[in-house]
């Protein structure tokens, strides 16, 4: 359980060997680089990178762009759990080829790019095309040219109304507005939004025709066609057709650029890091000739690095501790099993300064109460092998993936046991197969006790489980005070606390209360409940007189003292919080049931075997999923809420170190 100790670096290189030391020191990633800022009057100035890594940016987008292409048209053969694999090793070489054939490969990803959205554009001019078609539908019974006029001695009008006109409403209208106009009107077609219509009249009563026309709402079409409209929509047709046989050509072109996938996410790597070359650059200062920069390392990793760094190049390199006003950035360093429960540290906050790194033994804990809420060895089992199978078949899966199933294998070993203790197989699977298949009933006693028979001795443990739980993290807190060496601190704020909570423990065992909710009766001797007293009242007072210890006013102090004794009531809906190890423990006992029974309904013939395996695979599959991440989240929210807010804060900020930051491929050292 600790927190790797970080000492400060800085190095003042050559100025023709700036990039090379770059290359270097990204290899070795174990040193973060900060930002160096410029003084009035130096020599030293920060250079201005913006450009060269914008476009090294730009680049790697440009490449992300033509991947997703890619695994549009071209798509890679991959099973489920390849997402597990991680990311293969490459070659110093292949990806010094790479760099080399930058511009070729650039160019590729540019066609792709390229071929993508021609294939957007003609995929519009397709939409815009079948537009023009379904506009052209209520038309299509015209057979003439939507343009057409007329002839010598009479005059056509070609347009629509709306919805809702009729033919006799056209006529009336006619007949009202242009009584000795003779038309002839026919109703071509309609949609939705218009009917279409052709009015014939004489040449001479055009224009009083029109007008009434206009009065019925009646317009000409919005788009018309010098052909036929049939005609028009084959010439459409016969263009959509071209266009669609144009992309498939071009979809051809781009799976052809498959086997430029692997290339391209090597393309990708390499921008990414130029990228944060340049933005590692640009925390720097440099001179004429030299090149000055600074940052943090583990001092594990101190003399390794210096003595790589000295063979290599002709610099200045100097490690000094961490300034007492600076916070150093954290990286913690565990045993394997410790190590798994990282990311749940993390996820609450990272050790601050002067803090200790609580993963290891809280990791004890995680464990131990993980298994303890989902309490089924078949559920164990089956957890432990499944992560097993994962962390062997897959030994590159990505670092923080790998700690997670690592953790949960702990998980599922941790389930077996409490399992076991239990009697919980797939909940009493054992016992409902042979009492209804076989008629005579068996089971696997539990090794401890049956929680769904004895459900307030399990409460009871749940509490125990608590307290212990609870105290250790006043422990740890004692130790921190300790390890600063603030004794008083530790005795008014730890041990005082003690006092009271085991005087107030002791009083509560031998109590009907207790006895009425465990089944037990407890008898003390008369001096461990004088010591009782005790210990609770000399707690009691000691927190109240020494709690404000920071105020010299001592109505204040009294009255922070008060305060401070009011969070025994914290104290107790603490404990109780653990009762969730119970509930969640029975939750899966009793779901297992319900589905067990459930299973055995349909009888003990070959249907009601069939209907059982079916049962009791959905049934538990279900089962299984949903207490895992009940058993997941509530054991975090115990660590998080009961445990750490007894001794941790976290706020540490993340080593970040200047490294080969890659997506898609790990560059294997030479």
């Amino acid at each position: 359980m600790a927190v790797l100790q970080m000492k400060k670096i800085t190095i003042c290189a050559l100025l023709t060997d700036r990039k090379q030391v770059l290359e270097f020191l990204q290899g070795a990633g174990v040193v973060e680089i900060s930002r160096l800022e410029e003084t009035e009057g130096s020599a030293f100035q920060r250079p201005d990178t913006s450009a060269r890594r914008q476009s090294c940016e730009r680049d790697a987008w440009t490449a992300e762009q033509a991947l997703e292409v890619l695994d549009q048209y071209a798509p890679e053969k991959s099973s489920l759990l390849a997402g597990l694999a991680g990311k293969p090793l490459t070659s110093g070489e292949t990806f010094a080829a790479i760099q080399e054939n930058h511009r070729l490969v650039m160019e590729d990803a540019k066609q792709i790019l390229e071929y993508s959205r021609k294939i957007g554009e003609e995929k519009a001019s397709i939409a815009k095309l079948e537009t023009q078609i379904e506009a052209l539908s209520p038309w299509l019974p015209l057979d003439v040219s939507m343009q057409c006029s007329g002839t010598e001695k009479t005059t056509l009008f070609i347009g629509a109304a709306g919805a809702q006109t009729t033919l006799e409403s056209l006529y009336q209208t006619v007949a009202e507005r242009a009584p000795s106009a003779d038309v002839v009107i026919q109703l071509i077609g309609k949609d939705k939004d218009q009917v279409c219509a052709a009015v014939l009249c004489l040449k001479e009563d055009g224009a009083q025709v029109e007008e009434a026309l206009r009065a019925a709402g009646f317009a000409r079409p919005s788009q018309s066609f010098d052909q036929i409209p049939a005609v028009k929509k084959e010439e459409l047709e016969e263009e959509i057709q071209n266009i669609r046989a144009e992309i498939r050509m071009t979809e051809e072109k781009l799976k052809a650029y498959g086997t430029s996938r692997e290339n391209i996410r090597l393309l990708s790597d390499y921008c990414r890091m130029g990228a944060e070359k340049y933005q590692a650059l640009g925390n720097m200062l440099q001179s004429g000739k030299t090149v000055l920069l600074t940052g943090y390392i583990p001092e594990r990793e101190e003399e390794k690095l210096l003595s790589r760094l000295n063979e290599r190049f002709d610099l200045y390199v100097q490690t000094e501790a961490v300034p007492e006003e600076e916070e150093a950035p954290v990286l913690l360093k565990n045993s394997t099993l410790a190590e798994s429960a990282e990311g749940v540290t993390a996820s609450f906050g990272l050790p601050a300064k002067g803090e200790m790194d609580p993963t290891s033994i809280m990791s004890l804990c995680y464990i131990f109460f993980f298994g303890l809420m989902l309490s089924d060895a078949a559920y164990g089992l089956i957890v432990f092998l499944a992560c097993f199978i994962l962390l062997k078949k897959f030994p590159r899966m990505a670092s923080g993936l790998k700690k997670s199933i690592r953790l949960f294998m702990y998980c599922g070993i941790s389930t077996l046991f409490w399992g076991v203790m239990f009697g919980g197989y797939f909940g009493d699977v054992v016992n409902v197969v042979s009492r209804t298949f076989f008629g005579r009933e068996i089971g696997i006693p539990a090794v401890w006790f049956t929680p769904l028979d004895d459900p307030m001795k399990m409460l009871v443990m749940s509490m125990l489980f608590g307290v212990i739980h609870l105290f250790l993290g006043l422990g740890l807190k004692g130790y921190m005070l300790l390890k600063d060496k603030r004794v008083l601190d530790f005795f008014c704020d730890v041990v005082l606390w003690y006092c009271l909570l085991t005087g107030l423990i002791l009083i509560l065992l031998p109590s009907e209360l207790f006895a009425s909710m465990s089944q037990m009766t407890i008898v003390f001797p008369e001096s461990v409940n004088l010591l009782a007293k005790v210990l609770a009242i000399g707690g009691a007072v000691g927190i109240l007189l020494m709690s404000g210890r920071s105020s010299k006013n001592p109505a204040l102090r009294l009255a922070l003292g008060a305060y401070d004794l009011y969070n025994i009531t914290s104290w107790l809906s603490d404990v109780l919080s653990y009762s969730r190890l119970l509930a969640l423990g029975l939750a899966t006992g009793v779901i297992a049931s319900v589905i067990n029974q459930m299973g055995s309904m349909a009888g003990n013939g070959i249907f009601g075997a069939v209907i059982f395996i079916l049962v009791f695979l959905v049934g538990h599959g279900f089962n299984l999923a949903i207490n895992l991440l009940g058993a997941y989240v509530h054991t975090c929210r115990l660590q998080y809420v009961e445990f750490f807010g007894k001794f941790y804060e976290g706020g540490g900020r993340m080593f970040e170190p200047f490294c080969r930051n890659t997506k898609y491929a790990d560059i294997k050292e030479d």
